[in-house]
């Protein structure tokens, strides 16, 4: 079975990483627009994958 939340949270991951990569606004601490728009989503998604992690193992 495929799993959605992670194929989603992986394309948000390399999605940030191909911005981050040639864009010389974004650092660890500071993001363009475009950039904070993207790293957002992909926190999002990795905590939704987190949460659902955990709550599969109680």
């Amino acid at each position: 079975m495929t799993d959605d939340l992670y194929k989603r949270y992986q394309a948000a991951h390399r999605a940030y990483r191909a911005h981050r990569t040639p864009c010389s606004d974004c650092t660890d601490t500071s993001r363009c627009p475009t950039g904070q728009r993207l790293y957002e989503s992909l926190a999002r998604l990795q905590d939704a994958y987190l949460n659902r992690q955990r709550q599969q193992r109680r």
